[in-house]
């Protein structure tokens, strides 16, 4: 029996496939809009600013990017997640959908850093082909972004993946998914007591607790309210070209780095820096000196996003003086004449 005052079961109706039977899921649908609402917005922004850029040389320019996204997320996740190293034996295998069995299992895994990267290095060659202003075209698509992380992690909960780590907040939920914790644990018996679990009438001496809808904070975070910033304040001030692009980086980076106290670690890799003095279990949350994989890569974001804006300044300081430079050149040959 429980008391369900304190936590909140995952919506039974909710299942990864749109129609059961058929191989179409909310995940990639959720992808297909996030992919399709940054595109409506920079293709708005485009009319906006009145560029020269066809819809065809856009449609294009989000082919790139997505294929960057794609390969990029996938491989980071390989080779940077897999403690077992069997990708950098066999980098094959990095794109093999099939189990030893050749059960198709798909590519289970992707990264957002090593999408990010993909995309960004993908963007960028093709401005460069194309000889398009790849920091103004960076902006537009950096404002955009977030709007399409909203529908990415409401794909993330509809899949039941990428949940929290335990909670006592009566929002906390219990998805099916999740790995039960032993009640040989103390900790786990006076949590699943403390909100309300009996768990002298289960079965297995197994519980699934509530964890925290991590994939819900950062569909708010991540996506409403870093998007909201973005397009309704910091992209009306007029600033050098470029300086969206390192403030998305940057910005990104800040509110991943705290929501990741929220989230649960990978298994495998599980606190990437523990400087706490207190034993920690990946699913709880015991101290803000506990690091994890994403937060370390959360923090070079930050880095990168801050020197990105700084070398923004310098090239449009070095502009100014260039222009400065030119018209003093002007104005003294006028004078000789």
């Amino acid at each position: 029996m429980t008391n369900i005052l304190f936590f909140i079961n995952y919506p039974s109706w909710l299942k990864p496939e749109i129609i059961p039977g058929l191989p179409i899921r909310w995940y990639g649908l959720m992808y297909i809009v996030a992919f399709a609402a940054a595109y409506f917005l920079v293709k708005t922004q485009v009319k906006e600013k009145k560029l020269e850029i066809t819809d065809d040389t856009l449609t294009s320019l989000f082919s790139w990017g997505i294929l960057g996204i794609l390969l990029g997320a996938r491989i980071f996740h390989a080779l940077v997640y897999d403690i077992t190293a069997g990708y950098w034996r066999n980098p094959l295998l990095i794109f093999w959908p099939f189990d030893s069995n050749f059960n198709f299992i798909g590519l289970q895994g992707m990264s957002y850093h090593g999408g990010l990267i993909g995309g960004f290095v993908a963007v960028a060659i093709y401005c460069k082909l194309k000889k398009i202003n790849m920091l103004e075209i960076g902006d537009m698509i950096a404002v955009a972004v977030p709007a399409g992380h909203t529908f990415g992690r409401l794909g993330n909960f509809a899949n039941g993946e990428l949940f929290g780590r335990v909670t006592e907040a009566p929002w906390g939920m219990i998805f099916p998914n999740a790995r039960p914790f032993s009640l040989h644990e103390t900790w786990v018996a006076e949590f699943a007591a403390k909100i309300g679990i009996d768990v002298s009438s289960l079965v297995s001496a197994y519980v699934n607790l509530p964890r925290h809808p991590s994939q819900l904070y950062q569909a708010l975070f991540e996506g409403i309210l870093l998007w909201a910033v973005l397009w309704f304040v910091i992209r009306k001030i007029k600033l050098p070209a470029g300086t969206l692009i390192g403030t998305y980086i940057a910005g990104y980076g800040f509110i991943r780095f705290f929501i990741e106290y929220f989230r649960e670690p990978d298994q495998a890799i599980g606190f990437i820096l523990q400087l706490s003095s207190k034993v920690s279990h990946i699913s709880r949350f015991d101290s803000f000196l506990n690091f994890t994989m994403g937060q370390l890569l959360c923090f070079i974001m930050i880095a990168c996003g801050l020197l990105f804006i700084f070398f923004t300044y310098k090239i449009e300081a070095r502009g100014l003086l260039e222009k400065a430079k030119e018209s003093y050149k002007k104005q003294l040959l006028k004078k000789r004449k």
